[in-house]
């Protein structure tokens, strides 16, 4: 009988079961699917090893790189193009995001790039932050209603949202402002106002250095991940669908209703038939000598209501990654455009293929004729489950705790994997 079995081997799984196993238990993996990662995964697009999901992480308080570096991967953590991303608004041209902003909150909300995306009347509104007494709002859920209260809804609805859906693919209305924005609240009781907690948490840091990168693709992680749960003696069983969960152990579908005993269990993916999709992400690779220049940074962030446009955010990834650029060769682009699933249901492949070369036409600003396409994958990936009924005994990890992002997950993982430990020393 193993000490622990976890549940689920995406990323909170697999972080969860190592710090276990280095802690000295013995663990047992369960992974319903044939491969390992969950949302951290690869394929080949045009003759390329491609991140098929996450291709970057946070960089706040150190979690990811921490772990990376305890996995041997240090060496190989990167940081982007500085140049930074734009922003498609909803109306007009394309634009470069402010500078000094946190998830779209601007540091300086009279600052001539701020002004250009939001206009001056929402500007004007956002610099009264200045004069409210730092209570206000400091006790707000949500990321958005906090923005709101301090900075107005035009800053919220023209820069925040559009950043906010194209890193968490959540509205900030929707998200609990400690897990994306650690730290914000208290500096704004700490700055006085939003916009100086803002350029205290930035430390005035130019766009990009919020995120780095792993030479080789972020699934790397995943496998330095799982040759290190071998090493440690954890057993992994994929294809193993589980279908009840309890204290003391778990019970896989089938016929037989294998048993599986524990200690204890940690519950790290949903339990149930998958969800549909809710994004889709499309990668393109082309051949271009005119994206070469990279016209809009390291990518765009695309406003609701913009016209004639589906995609939410588009990353122009071999120009963020001089890594990738010097794989994919010259000329060669990899770029890779996001959907939410909806507005693109019952695309055929062909047709999904000529919408994400017309929406990277349009937020390129270059033209992209069908013959400079060298490869084409969609990828769809469920929503973020919601956190399951609380099973006594039964430890919970993952998205729908933790929130999205790499850096929650991890942590939030290695927290919980710590109390385990605690509670079972003898």
């Amino acid at each position: 009988m193993p000490d622990v079995v976890v549940v689920g081997g995406g990323m909170a799984g697999l972080v969860a079961a190592r710090d276990l196993a280095a802690g000295g238990l013995s663990v047992t993996l369960l992974e319903a699917t044939d491969r390992l990662g969950g949302k951290v995964a690869r394929h080949t697009v045009g003759g390329l090893e491609l991140d098929a999901g996450a291709e970057s992480f946070a960089t706040r308080k150190g979690t990811v790189a921490a772990l990376a570096a305890e996995l041997g991967l240090e060496p190989a953590i990167v940081q982007p193009n500085p140049a930074g991303a734009w922003l498609q608004p909803a109306t007009g041209a394309a634009l470069p995001l402010p500078k000094t902003a946190l998830l779209g909150i601007p540091g300086t909300p009279l600052a001539a790039d701020v002004i250009a995306v939001v206009g001056m009347r929402a500007a004007l509104r956002a610099q009264l932050d200045e004069l409210m007494p730092s209570a206000v709002a400091a006790k707000e859920r949500t990321l958005g209603a906090l923005v709101r209260r301090r900075m107005g809804d035009g800053v919220v609805d023209s820069l925040v949202a559009p950043v906010v859906i194209g890193i968490h693919s959540r509205h900030p209305d929707e998200l609990d402002v400690d897990v994306v924005a650690p730290g914000l609240r208290s500096a704004l009781r700490g700055a006085g106002s939003l916009a100086h907690a803002v350029l205290r948490l930035r430390d005035a840091a130019p766009a990009g250095t919020a995120v780095s990168g792993i030479e080789g693709g972020i699934y790397s992680l995943v496998e330095a991940l799982a040759a290190d749960l071998r090493r440690r003696g954890v057993v992994i069983r994929t294809g193993a669908v589980v279908s009840a969960v309890d204290a003391g152990g778990v019970t896989l579908a089938g016929d037989d209703g294998e048993r599986i005993d524990a200690r204890r269990v940690v519950l790290a993916a949903p339990l149930g038939a998958e969800t549909a999709p809710s994004i889709l992400l499309t990668t393109l690779v082309l051949e271009s000598a005119e994206l070469d220049a990279a016209p809009r940074g390291t990518g765009v962030l695309v406003a609701a209501g913009a016209p004639g446009i589906r995609a939410k955010a588009l990353t122009h990834a071999t120009a963020k990654w001089p890594w990738l650029a010097a794989l994919a060769g010259e000329h060669r682009h990899v770029v890779r455009l996001s959907y939410e699933a909806r507005l693109v249901d019952g695309l055929a492949a062909g047709a999904l293929e000529n919408r994400a070369v017309a929406d990277a036409s349009v937020l390129l600003d270059v033209p992209i004729p069908p013959g400079s396409v060298v490869g084409f994958s969609a990828v769809g990936w469920a929503p973020v489950p919601l956190a399951p009924a609380p099973i006594d005994g039964v430890t919970v990890v993952g998205e729908g705790v933790a929130g999205t992002g790499l850096a929650g997950v991890i942590a939030h993982a290695r927290a919980q994997a710590e109390r385990l430990l605690q509670g079972m020393k003898p």
